[in-house]
């Protein structure tokens, strides 16, 4: 596991290496300076997205732990793992960033945080996955620097083009099939999910309604991977569904 390193103390309110705010309080003691702790990153831009798990605890089924799951999807070969909690308070969210962390990190896989640039630094995470109402890309490069993973997502071509050009160092294309997780998006289909593998140079991953009937017929349009979710998080057996997914 890696191992917990202390951040410079800050002599200021605020934080500018982890946006500390008000919402960051409990992390500061009685002088005003941090406290917290990131776990030390993989090496640079470490990144696999052949099998991409990301997390949605509504997935989860009854008696099924977050942590647990996680554990299960990473022993049985995820490449990458994404934090996702939309709407979670902050300080939650830090925890259990820390923790997939170090269990990302046991496996050597990267801990991408979906949406929360302030979580995902302050957590010590390897990178941030942000949506089109999100920062923008080229604002989180600047505060993150150039060894931060930048995950975008893209609907179509446009959007794509955009993301990579502001420096993302991969695509979350989809929702390439209709699934209940992605409710108000139109699916972006086979056909859409090939044009922007042919239109951008950087790595991109399918996502949404990917199960083991179609995930091959994502990978054949050229993609580097696929972003599951339920149908690892809500599988029976998890190991068993991972391992035919990296087939």
């Amino acid at each position: 596991m890696a191992a917990r390193l202390p951040l410079p103390h800050c002599a200021r309110s605020r934080c500018s290496r982890c946006l500390v705010s008000s919402d960051w309080e409990p992390f500061r003691d009685a002088n005003g300076s941090c406290t917290h702790y990131v776990f030390k990153p993989l090496p640079m831009k470490t990144l696999n997205l052949r099998l991409y798990l990301v997390t949605d605890e509504h997935c989860l089924p009854p008696g099924r732990n977050l942590f647990d799951a996680v554990e299960e999807a990473l022993q049985a070969g995820v490449t990458l793992v994404q934090y996702r909690e939309k709407n979670g308070p902050g300080k939650g969210m830090l925890e259990k960033a820390r923790r997939l962390i170090e269990l990302c990190h046991s496996y050597n896989v990267s801990l991408i945080v979906n949406d929360r640039l302030d979580v995902a630094l302050l957590s010590g995470a390897d990178g941030v996955h942000l949506g089109q109402d999100d920062i923008p890309v080229a604002e989180a490069r600047r505060l993150a620097g150039e060894d931060f993973l930048i995950g975008a997502t893209a609907h179509n071509v446009q959007e794509a083009l955009a993301a990579e050009a502001a420096g993302a160092d991969y695509l979350g294309c989809g929702a390439v099939f209709a699934t209940h997780t992605k409710k108000d998006t139109v699916p972006l289909g086979l056909d859409g999910l090939q044009a922007i593998r042919q239109a951008v140079r950087i790595p991109i991953a399918g996502i949404a309604g990917i199960t083991l009937d179609n995930y091959r017929l994502v990978l054949d349009t050229g993609a580097n991977g696929i972003a599951v979710v339920s149908a690892i998080l809500g599988a029976p057996d998890i190991s068993d569904v991972v391992t035919k997914l990296k087939l």
